[in-house]
């Protein structure tokens, strides 16, 4: 019954946010936590700053998650072939799946951006930088994750956190900009 109620509530939390019932306050605490991570990746790495912070979100349910909270994974990295560091088992699409472990939250952060350096990855950096629709599309056509509704759920939450400012260099206080 505990594996069911948890993913429950993170579920719960994530569709009201989806389904625009407004703005969840950890949401914000996360955002004015990792900003200036997801920025400095978005300046080293070209990667939508709006794209890191709402994966990190969603992946981590704002840092709330096992994953992140006991092994500083934000973004579900499974461990793949040539990963030799700290991991977790955990069940996701099947059973007992093996995750990356970082020593800290930045690790994480950094890892992420590496990763979409990958080939698999390469096309989306022929995107502009403050298109985040076609970066949520394209990290779903590339396989970053298997639910469908991934590009939306990235997409609704850059917008109701107004997290495309980032990408333009602006601060996320300069609220009245819409997309």
């Amino acid at each position: 019954m505990k594996k069911i109620i948890i993913p429950l509530l993170f579920s719960v939390a994530a569709v009201s946010v989806v389904y625009g019932q407004g703005r969840i306050e950890a949401y914000d605490q996360y955002i004015e936590q990792y900003k200036s991570a997801a920025i400095a990746n978005r300046d080293s790495f070209g990667i939508p700053a709006s794209i890191t912070l709402a994966q990190g979100l969603l992946e981590s349910s704002a840092g709330k998650s096992d994953l992140a909270t006991q092994c500083n994974n934000h973004f579900g990295i499974k461990c793949g072939s040539s990963w030799y560091g700290e991991t977790m088992k955990k069940d996701d699409d099947s059973a007992q799946e093996c995750f990356r472990c970082y020593s800290d939250v930045a690790e994480s952060f950094k890892d992420h951006s590496e990763f979409l350096k990958k080939q698999r990855y390469a096309f989306l950096f022929d995107y502009d930088i403050t298109r985040y629709d076609e970066w949520a599309r394209g990290l779903s056509k590339a396989g970053y994750a298997t639910d469908p509704a991934y590009p939306n759920k990235l997409i609704t939450l850059i917008e109701t956190y107004q997290l495309y400012l980032l990408d333009n260099g602006k601060d996320l206080q300069q609220s009245n900009v819409t997309p």
